[in-house]
């Protein structure tokens, strides 16, 4: 074993451990700190559970570490059982980052809380799993045609578009939480951390130290990337208004009052004006919240829904926003009113204890309904 892959191997199992463990740590100090916000709608939680799954992906990476290291150390990285292992691991990893992308906020619809996708894609790392066994089994040792190992070929086309999802939810993320330096680094690591893996499959990429350089600083940019987001994802707690805090009351047409004491707000008038269709659709949201079972106080939103468009919900926020003239620090989310049930589904987030609807309006809102 060449000094250049000994000194890779040993820098990726410790980098990736102490990476794994404080990934730990920042979880279940959110679950002591943050237990009341994380737990209080069972249906579904404010969870980081993302942040567990990241750091399994990253446990993953240490037996991944380990395996190199033996394979080195006893000469059979050249051997069949190896790459098999190699591969098996690092479709575990992917697994493991998949099912953290279902939690994070800003991922593809394609992912983000869609429980049809995730059983969908769980099929999908099976059976790359089951290929690559296939592959294992009806090919010689390592087989190359063309310059390219085939048994790799399944598993890089999986990292493809694992990378590909992480890099447009690790963007939007920090984009949408003003860290744009972090957003372009994150996606300029999660290309380095795909191209270091052709070297896996293509002979002619096969440069030891160039190859090692580019998978030590990639992988360790990207645990930094996920201790960013995790803090990120700590300070959004830390300001997320709790639900017995926030209070609502509809006065009259396009007139609220809100009181958000965690935000500064307390018993704040906010006249929509014209703006009748934000008006209506926050009362509609009201409306079933306080007075519907629970399977019913949801809208759907979507082309074909009773709110066409999220743009319609996020207009809501900002013309709240707008007409409260709250600093950057004070302004409402919209995840701080509305909450996402899954398939398109979204509900007030407050207590229907503490919606209130003047009767007079509630009477001719249940008219025009």
């Amino acid at each position: 074993m060449s000094e250049v892959t000994q000194f890779h191997n040993l820098s990726h199992i410790f980098i990736s451990l102490i990476g794994a463990v404080l990934l730990l740590a920042i979880y279940f100090n959110i679950r002591k700190r943050f237990w009341q916000i994380l737990e209080e709608d069972e249906s579904i939680k404010r969870v980081d559970k993302g942040l567990l799954y990241l750091s399994f992906g990253l446990l993953v990476w240490v037996f991944s570490g380990i395996w190199a290291y033996a394979a080195n150390q006893f000469s059979f990285v050249e051997s069949l059982t190896y790459q098999v292992g190699i591969s098996l691991l690092s479709t575990l990893n992917n697994l493991f980052w998949l099912l953290a992308l279902y939690y994070v906020y800003d991922a593809p619809k394609l992912i983000y809380r869609n429980e049809k996708n995730v059983k969908i894609i769980a099929i999908i790392i099976i059976i790359v799993t089951v290929i690559t066994f296939l592959i294992a089994n009806f090919t010689q040792e390592n087989s190359i045609y063309f310059g390219v190992k085939i048994i790799a070929i399944p598993d890089v086309l999986l990292t493809l578009f694992l990378c590909f999802l992480m890099g447009i939810s690790f963007y939007k993320t920090f984009i949408y939480r003003d860290l744009k330096l972090v957003a372009v680094i994150s996606i300029i690591v999660i290309i380095l951390l795909f191209v270091s893996q052709l070297s896996d499959v293509f002979i002619i990429l096969d440069n030891d130290f160039t190859n090692q350089l580019i998978r030590i600083i990639a992988k360790t940019s990207l645990i930094s990337i996920f201790l960013v987001l995790a803090t990120s994802w700590v300070i959004q707690l830390a300001n997320t208004p709790r639900t017995n805090e926030i209070q609502i009351k509809f006065l009259d047409w396009s007139l609220v009052q809100l009181t958000i004491p965690s935000k500064g707000i307390y018993e704040r008038k906010i006249d929509f004006g014209s703006k009748t269709t934000q008006y209506k659709n926050l009362l509609n949201f009201a409306y079933k919240r306080k007075f519907h079972d629970a399977s019913e106080q949801c809208i759907v939103v979507n082309s074909g829904g009773e709110i066409k468009s999220q743009t319609y919900l996020t207009r809501i926020i900002d013309n709240i926003n707008l007409i409260l003239e709250l600093n950057d620090t004070d302004k409402i989310e919209r995840r701080d009113l509305i909450t996402f049930i899954g398939e398109s589904k979204y509900r007030l987030r407050m207590l229907p204890e503490h919606i209130f609807i003047d009767d007079a309006l509630l009477s001719e809102f249940k008219e025009s309904d």
